[in-house]
């Protein structure tokens, strides 16, 4: 089958981990960088591809079958909608907007257009979450009631030093790193429909938050709630407790998520499993039938590219759609506004 063709836009941290990915591919071919600047039309060169300068240079100059969006924030909307106009399918990295107001304009065209839209909460391709999401729909533990969910890690100081926005409003751990584990809550539980928050910056007094605690309320009527701090000098995280990616040492023995049913509960991403056979009482009192589950690990980056080809040929519908990715920014922006307001805000 004949490779497509794609283009990147924006050439940074995690644009060169889709050129490595797309470098490894039997399904698709790097055939252009897309941004300004000397570095990456050196980086272009290097890899013996066309550089432009922007997507209407690229769109009038070149035929691909899709673009990867990897840009700052601020610019993936009117870059996906460049995209559509040209009718060219995109990835959009995460979050699909810097706002929910920009998400929502890009809904609004793009729910009236045929031009698919894949937006990078690349967790959601994980294995280890598809497992887990099955074992919650087939009852295994019983109606869903509560889950206890932490991103708890430590970033060096060379995380900030490297990038100066990241101390600023927008570059704390709630937008950067919750906005995954709403993906991933969501995906397990459903929609969330109200949101109760604190956070704190005490740590490294930063004008932007390290810490968060953050209580949900879920669409089916479960509850939930979640800690995160990129100052945490724990395991509980999902890069190192799922093992998926080998930059971060793996612990295969912590859990970042305990989804508790009405039969028994399910840690993720051990994928352990307690629960009542369905001759017994459900009791405090009585032993817990105990498994637990093997799932392969693989790189879910790896498994949202080969996602991606399907879309582009038109064998599969986004994962992760525009709707997805805004409903999970409606979220962040619940916590910030619960966080500076001390109410329980409603979606």
């Amino acid at each position: 089958m004949t490779r497509l063709r794609l283009a990147l836009v924006g050439a940074g941290v995690i644009g060169r981990r889709h050129i490595g990915l797309i470098q490894e591919s039997a399904q698709v071919a790097l055939t252009a960088i897309v941004g300004p600047g000397a570095a990456t039309q050196t980086l272009a060169n290097t890899l013996a591809v066309e550089h432009h300068q922007d997507l209407p240079t690229l769109f009038a100059r070149q035929t691909v079958d899709g673009v990867i969006l990897a840009t700052p924030n601020a610019l993936h909307v009117e870059q996906a909608l460049l995209c559509i106009e040209a009718g060219v399918p995109a990835l959009i990295e995460k979050p699909v907007a810097h706002s929910v107001a920009e998400g929502e304009r890009l809904l609004n065209t793009a729910s009236t257009s045929s031009v698919p839209l894949l937006v990078g909460h690349h967790r959601a391709h994980s294995p280890i979450l598809a497992k887990a999401r099955a074992i919650i729909a087939e009852g295994v533990i019983g109606q869903p009631v509560a889950i206890q969910g932490s991103a708890l890690f430590y970033k060096p100081d060379s995380y900030f030093d490297e990038a100066a926005w990241r101390r600023e409003p927008g570059g704390g751990p709630v937008l950067i790193n919750l906005i995954h584990e709403i993906g991933n809550l969501r995906s397990l539980l459903g929609d969330i429909t109200h949101v109760q928050a604190m956070t704190s910056q005490a740590t490294r007094q930063f004008t932007v938050e390290d810490t968060a605690a953050i209580n949900f309320r879920f669409a089916n009527g479960a509850l939930g709630t979640f800690l995160l701090s990129d100052t945490a000098a724990t395991p509980r995280s999902w890069e190192q407790s799922s093992g998926e990616d080998p930059v971060y040492a793996h612990y295969p023995d912590e859990e970042c998520y305990l989804v508790a049913g009405t039969q028994g509960s399910l840690s993720v991403p051990t994928l352990r499993i307690k629960r009542y056979c369905e001759e017994q009482v459900a009791s405090w009192w009585e032993p817990f039938d105990e498994l637990t589950l093997d799932v392969r690990r693989d790189d879910p980056l790896a498994c949202q590219l080969a996602h991606f080809v399907a879309v582009i040929r038109g064998e599969a519908t986004p994962l992760v759609s525009v709707h997805d990715g805004l409903q999970n920014l409606r979220v962040v922006e619940a916590i910030y506004d619960a966080a500076a307001t001390g109410r329980c805000i409603a979606l």
